[in-house]
This record gives C-alpha cells, structure tokens and sequence, in this order.
C-alpha cells in the first residue's frame, strides 16, 4: 500500500517536472557557475596534502546543489495548499508518508540529474576521482536532499505565505554553507571557525565526499557522513510525515 501511495504520488509531481525544462536547468545553474568562474581561481592552490583542487571543490558543490535545491522545495506546496489542492488529499485514503515519500523522491531524483551534470562538466575541467567516489558522492547529495526536502515540506504546510518561507529558509541555508566548508576546507580558517563548524551536520558530509574522491572510502569523516548522513535523513522524514499528518495533508 505504502510502496503504492508512493508511486502515484511520484508520478504525479515527477510528470510536472518533466513538463518544466527550466526547473531542470536553471537547479543547476548555480553550482555551474561556481565551478566555471571560481574553479579555476584555485587549480594552483594547496587546498589538500591528499586532494587536487577539484576533488575539494567539486564534492562541495555538489552538496550545495542539494543544500539549495532541496531547502527551497516547499514552495510548491505553498502554492498547492492556497490552491485547495492539499484540502483535496486530505479526503484520500492515501498514506501520510506517501504524500511526503513522493514528493521528497521526485526532488532526489532530480537533483541526482543535476548532480550528474555538474560532475561531467567538472571532468571536462579537470576533475579525477575514481567512479566508486564519484557514485558514493551521489549518494550523499540523495540523502541530504530527501533530508531538507521533507524539513522544507514540513515548514511550508505551518507558514501561511511564500513570503515567510523564504526569509527562515535562507537564514539556515546561508549559515550551513558558510560553516559546512562546501567552497574551501574549514581546516584552512581560524581554529575558533573549524570548531564551530562542527556543530553543523553538513559539515560531515562534506568531509565525507571528499574523503571518497581520493578513494579513502574506510576514514573516519566517512563514518562521521553516513553517520551524520542516516541520522539526518531518518529525523527529517519523521518530521515531514508528523507534519503532513498535523496538517490533515
């Protein structure tokens, strides 16, 4: 039943995305611009003893691409709720999670899109990893985005506007990009800033990622990320389905 729900409710938003070739070119565009303009500022810099400047890069913006993208994916469903179309479901028979599991794999999937284009882009640049780290690179930007996309879904149905969305969501985001590492390695600021930076979640996988596209897939910031990574993703999804159930979505 569940696996079911799901499916539609996948289908649904995944046939909406398909229809809109800006939303799936224009996610990307940011992180794009990043890796043309401010990639090559760094290519002669010892950012790593074990690491090229794109294997420090690239893996950040990959998850920034998740950060951003996923943070931001409440929006549709502001727009459903003042449309009726949330009061619609709430007279279906279908699973809570499943409205929330559809939508948050509809987002996955796309950003997963996006990320594969942003790394064949970084290739033609000059990027080398070896493909096991590239895939578990992946995995982390599906996981973070399943994770933000379900915590954006649960802000969206308690705010009444995309006007007070937008405000809360960029006060987390800005903050977890500054202190995460995504542009350049925490370990290259001020002690005091390295420190900080560790009470922001993100900031495990970022090492993670990185640790993967130098192939040290067994380190110790890779168990911290799938740690930090699962924990994430399992708090995240059980907020989104309570608020989908609060909210009679």
């Amino acid at each position: 039943m569940l696996l079911h729900d799901t499916a539609i409710i996948f289908g649904r938003y995944a046939r909406q995305t398909l229809a809109s070739k800006f939303q799936i070119l224009f996610g990307v565009l940011m992180p794009l611009l990043y890796l043309l303009f401010f990639g090559p500022l760094l290519t002669d810099l010892p950012l790593s003893s074990s690491a090229g400047s794109w294997q420090v890069l690239v893996p950040g913006l990959l998850l920034q691409l998740g950060l951003f993208g996923a943070s931001f994916a409440g929006f549709g469903i502001i727009v459903e709720k003042n449309l009726g179309v949330i009061e619609r479901m709430r007279a279906t028979p279908v699973s809570r999670l499943a409205l929330l599991l559809g939508r948050v794999l509809r987002d996955a999937l796309l950003l997963a899109f996006q990320a594969v284009l942003l790394v064949l882009t970084a290739y033609v640049m000059g990027l080398r990893a070896p493909l096991v780290g590239i895939l578990i690179g992946f995995a982390f930007v599906g996981l973070l985005s399943v994770s933000l996309a379900s915590l954006s879904y649960a802000l969206a149905l308690t705010v009444r506007t995309p006007q007070e969305f937008g405000p809360v969501v960029n006060a987390v985001t800005l903050p977890a990009m500054l202190l995460s590492g995504l542009m350049l390695p925490m370990t290259l600021g001020p002690a005091w800033l390295d420190v900080l930076s560790h009470f922001v979640p993100l900031r495990y996988l970022v090492d993670a990622v990185r640790a993967a596209y130098v192939g040290d897939y067994a380190s110790t910031p890779m168990l911290y990320g799938v740690l930090a990574a699962l924990a994430l993703c399992a708090v995240s999804v059980t907020l989104g389905t309570r608020q989908f159930r609060r909210a009679g979505a």
